[in-house]
């Protein structure tokens, strides 16, 4: 079995459900469940006897100590975390919270548990800690990728609180010899992403008849990763990489927010035309947030040279299937769209327009 946590939200949910479509090892999925958890993303896991999950927080070192006992894995996955930059500049308490002290709550809880292990199951055993490259800060347009050896220079209270949980991964293997293996990914997309996130908003907003809000002049350039192909990477890391080691997850796909916006678009226009006009019509400018990141890309080399693996999903690819998923799923883009959403998005971008 392997412990997976944060295993309700985006990308956990889908390494749960990837990991469990490719091997017939049991995971045990621990989740808060704060807004962004949504049991439903799992509901094709009801009755599976290799899925069990567990409500907990990972801040609750008592219950993590009770559960590694109970359930002996031989790895953990640690998806767990806050991870909207607009909301940690609203709320910056809960990101500490989280990110940092949970994560320290969680690597306590492992360590002690890994401590007692005989020595062949001490050899065998893996943390993998699955975190951003936010925590590198921000490139202008002619700096080379992040590769790993770039410096952390992080910009927002959640970059910040992911470095920080970086570092203390990284200190309890060369301290305690915790076996652990960091990844960093660029930014995510794909099927069940909280719709708080650029993608799945515009989507749901352009659908809906709604503005399309593009922060500053929407020029700011991100790497876009499918989800199923961090999933695969994430698989091979931990099946193979180096304890100790960190491995940049990538798309090689730099794009710019308008760019993204305007793909979208251009999708939705073949595949639910508006009666006159495009979808692109209805993209609006807002005012850009605090400290925002002008360009984000990552240098996946390392884990092309030394594991093999390398994207499967172009962006044009990648984003052709997040589009026609949100299309065909529009039930459970209704259903997470509770009123404490509406309520963020509300807070949030009334201040824009």
């Amino acid at each position: 079995m392997i412990l997976v946590t944060g295993g309700a939200g985006f990308i956990g949910a889908n390494f749960v459900l990837d990991w469990l479509r490719r091997s017939d090892e049991a995971v045990l999925n621990v989740d808060k469940l704060t807004y962004a958890g949504n049991l439903r993303t799992l509901q094709s896991l009801e009755g599976n006897s290799g899925h069990v999950f567990v409500r907990a927080d990972i801040g609750d070192g008592a219950a993590l100590a009770a559960m590694l006992t109970e359930h002996r894995p031989r790895a953990v996955v640690h998806f767990a975390a806050e991870s909207h930059v607009d909301r940690s500049i609203h709320g910056p308490a809960d990101f500490v919270q989280t990110n940092v002290v949970g994560t320290f709550t969680l690597l306590e809880a492992v360590r002690a548990y890994w401590s007692g292990l005989d020595d062949a199951a001490r050899a065998g055993f893996r943390f993998l800690h699955v975190s951003t490259d936010e925590v590198f800060g921000s490139l202008s347009p002619t700096d080379p990728p992040f590769s790993e050896a770039s410096q952390y220079a992080p910009n927002s209270p959640y970059s910040a609180s992911k470095a920080g949980s970086d570092h203390l991964v990284r200190a309890y293997h060369h301290t305690y010899g915790l076996p652990v293996l960091t990844t960093n990914c660029s930014n995510n997309y794909g099927p069940y992403q909280f719709p708080e996130k650029l993608i799945p908003l515009v989507i749901a907003n352009a659908i809906a008849g709604k503005p399309l809000p593009v922060y500053g002049d929407g020029r700011n350039v991100r790497d876009w990763l499918y989800v199923g192909d961090h999933c695969a990477a994430v698989r091979e890391v931990l099946a193979r990489g180096t304890p100790g080691e960190t491995y940049n997850i990538g798309g090689w796909n730099e794009k710019t927010n308008i760019e993204v916006v305007q793909a979208i678009c251009d999708l939705l226009d073949g595949a639910r035309p508006k009666p006159s006009g495009s979808h692109r019509d209805q993209i609006a400018f807002v005012k850009d947030r605090p400290g925002h990141d002008r360009r984000y890309a990552i240098d996946a080399r390392k884990l092309e040279r030394e594991l093999g693996w390398k994207p499967a999903h172009t962006f044009e690819s990648g984003l052709a299937e997040t589009v026609h998923w949100y299309l065909e799923n529009q039930t459970w883009v209704d259903e997470v769209a509770s009123g404490e959403y509406r309520k963020w998005v509300e807070t949030n971008y009334a201040k824009r327009s």
